[in-house]
């Protein structure tokens, strides 16, 4: 118990200093639902999407294992030239808590069209712009903590900040790279002078390929994401899926920090998708592995051509 404790402790001291940024995504968040971290993707896709994931539940060994619950939408507009979309993302770690509402807005430019023969095999080819703003609700229960005699936990913080951001994204075909930026202000405006929120930057590529382009029952999706942040280690996830005739899916990924992701999930419908996740930490972190469940609905064509 005294140990459990002082993990925390722990925890809410380095989040003192360091304050909140967003954790990096789980394997299955950026990898299936990447508007959380870029809004260049909002309305990609021919048809809306929402997307709900719970991640970090289900473990009761450590009381201040992050956990993070976001829901999300976009769609796409103006036959894909726009895109629009929103989310809420509460994060979760010791005695922090933070929650970001967000719209988004995306325009594209296509490097060539759909005016093509039937026979000819069309790669749509295009580059995203993405904007996004809102606020963020940030909050630290410093004196649940108990700590006496120290100035650094002698009030707690609640606070409310804007928020804003931007993304790029390059699709041509199966191949996709984008970088985004989601929170540009970070504590720029912020009225508390021990606050002191990073701004993240992220780099994501993959692609998806197909042993029979004309018959995909399997497709493979290898997929990299970059992250930079400021007085942190530079991070590399490694990651590669299956997807067997679009009815189950598998994969696994590797994360710099000694960190282990497995999923499963499947498709119903050709509309909805459920995944699974679970993630392994490194030996020396207190907070144990971690859980996480990923719901999805696309219209339109649903993932059927995903």
């Amino acid at each position: 118990m005294a140990k459990k404790f002082f993990s925390m402790v722990v925890f809410a001291i380095a989040s003192t200093y360091l304050a909140w940024a967003q954790q990096t995504p789980t394997f299955t968040e950026y990898n299936y639902n990447t508007f959380v971290i870029n809004s260049a993707y909002a309305g990609v896709f021919d048809g809306a999407e929402a997307t709900l994931s719970n991640i970090g539940f289900g473990n009761p060994d450590f009381q201040g294992t992050p956990r993070s619950f976001a829901f999300t939408f976009n769609t796409p507009l103006q036959n894909q030239k726009m895109g629009l979309g929103a989310g809420v993302i509460n994060d979760e770690i010791g005695v922090t808590s933070a929650t970001q509402i967000f719209a988004a807005y995306s325009y594209k430019i296509y490097l060539n069209d759909n005016r093509h023969p039937y026979w000819k095999v069309y790669d749509r080819t295009f580059i995203s712009f993405g904007l996004n703003a809102g606020a963020l609700l940030y909050n630290q229960d410093l004196l649940g903590l108990g700590i006496q005699d120290d100035p650094n936990f002698t009030e707690n913080v609640n606070t409310t900040l804007p928020l804003a951001g931007a993304g790029i994204l390059f699709g041509h075909g199966n191949f996709f790279v984008g970088a985004s930026m989601p929170n540009l202000l970070g504590d720029t405006f912020a009225n508390q002078d021990n606050l002191q929120l990073s701004r993240p930057i992220y780099a994501y590529t993959g692609y998806h390929i197909a042993l029979s382009r004309f018959q995909p029952d399997f497709v493979f999706k290898p997929s990299m994401l970059f992250k930079y942040e400021s007085g942190a280690p530079f991070q590399v996830d490694a990651n590669l899926s299956v997807n067997i005739k679009n009815t189950v899916e598998i994969g696994a990924g590797y994360r710099t920090s000694n960190t282990l992701n497995a999923f499963a999930g499947f498709y119903l419908f050709k509309n909805f998708r459920a995944l699974y996740s679970y993630t392994q930490g490194s030996a020396d972190s207190p907070i144990g592995n971690t859980h996480g469940i990923v719901l999805s609905y696309r219209a339109g064509n649903g993932y059927a051509v995903d």
